[in-house]
């Protein structure tokens, strides 16, 4: 018989909010995933067009750290017609030296927003330098996340929101505004001028069209993409990677099979051999990225099991810090 720890969503609302020390234990995974010893299986994925849904199941052992994530991330997008959410999910963590299990973290999806978030900021701390305006194409949840948590590296004091729903759109330019307090934020209809308009661009749909294109580019933007996270999406116009200066991958091999870098590959904008320096890569040296702040940079997020380790077991060191949750025995 051992203890089992249970947290709900409102208990991980409540232990794990997006703040730095969010942004430092996502950072610290990235570093972790450039290093040796790292276990990280390709995803497992289902698509599920009969259902319009989606499924994907993670997972990374990181050497430091004491346990190891599973994340079961169910997507049904049907779900708002019967009243109930598009996404949920759980995470089980694991002890790193003797693989019981530890903690059921039943989130509903909230650590995965959340550690997609911090990433997000990860990405603009080392790749965006200099940020007046960020700008941010879609009005989900992670629209609202991502420029949250980039402002927590960023102080930028503008934000431009595009959406292909102005309706929505106004209310998630309404919510970032209540969110950050003290900010200009504006509803954009143009996404060609948020992006024109912008040093920092965080793209947030499940496009599988490019919302964002090579003509918009100028000196010193850097995107984040992360709506690309299943063979077939596609934000960017392949032909935006001909002018970047630098191209950053969260994992290279699953952005070559689900990020922007496959969309890239398939439109012959990119080599086939050619190789990139990792996220984490960037985060340990800091010179494999930006250059210049002229240069044009991407980092393409497809989201990793890394991630998911590194934040549940952040939630589950906060929880035995304040003894939330429930215990079970198994």
């Amino acid at each position: 018989m051992r203890d089992i720890s249970v947290l709900t969503e409102a208990d991980l609302r409540d232990l794990v909010p997006l703040d730095d020390a969010a942004v430092d234990v996502v950072e610290r995974a990235f570093a972790a995933l450039a290093g040796e010893g790292v276990v990280m299986p390709p995803i497992l994925s289902m698509d599920l067009p009969a259902a319009n849904g989606e499924v994907d199941v993670k997972t990374a052992y990181l050497p430091g750290f004491d346990g190891f994530a599973i994340k079961v991330s169910p997507g049904f997008f049907d779900n708002p017609k019967l009243g109930l959410p598009s996404l949920n999910g759980l995470m089980i963590l694991f002890s790193a030296k003797t693989g019981l299990v530890e903690a059921l973290l039943l989130d509903n999806g909230y650590l995965t927003d959340l550690r997609t978030a911090a990433a997000g900021a990860v990405a603009a701390r080392h790749l965006a330098p200099e940020v007046q305006t960020a700008g941010v194409l879609g009005t989900g949840v992670q629209a609202r996340l991502q420029i949250e948590a980039a402002r927590l590296v960023r102080p930028f004091e503008r934000v431009l929101v595009w959406g292909r729903d102005p309706v929505k759109a106004e209310i998630c330019a309404q919510d970032i505004a209540e969110r950050l307090g003290g900010i200009r934020v504006a509803v954009e209809t143009d996404p060609a001028r948020v992006v024109g308009e912008s040093q920092l661009v965080v793209t947030t749909t499940p496009a599988r069209d490019p919302v964002l294109r090579a003509e918009w580019l100028h000196p010193g933007l850097h995107i984040t993409a992360m709506g690309s996270d299943q063979p077939g999406k596609n934000e960017i116009d392949p032909a935006v990677f001909e002018q970047l200066s630098v191209y950053v991958p969260d994992r290279e091999s699953q952005c070559r099979t689900q990020g922007e870098l496959r969309a890239a590959l398939s439109a012959g904008a990119v080599p086939e051999g050619r190789t990139y320096a990792e996220l984490g890569a960037v985060v340990i040296e800091p010179a494999l990225g930006r250059r210049s702040l002229d240069d044009i940079t991407l980092v393409d997020l497809t989201g990793t099991g890394a991630q998911d380790t590194a934040i549940a077991s952040f939630a589950v060191a906060r929880a035995k810090q304040c003894a939330a949750g429930t215990m079970i025995r198994a």
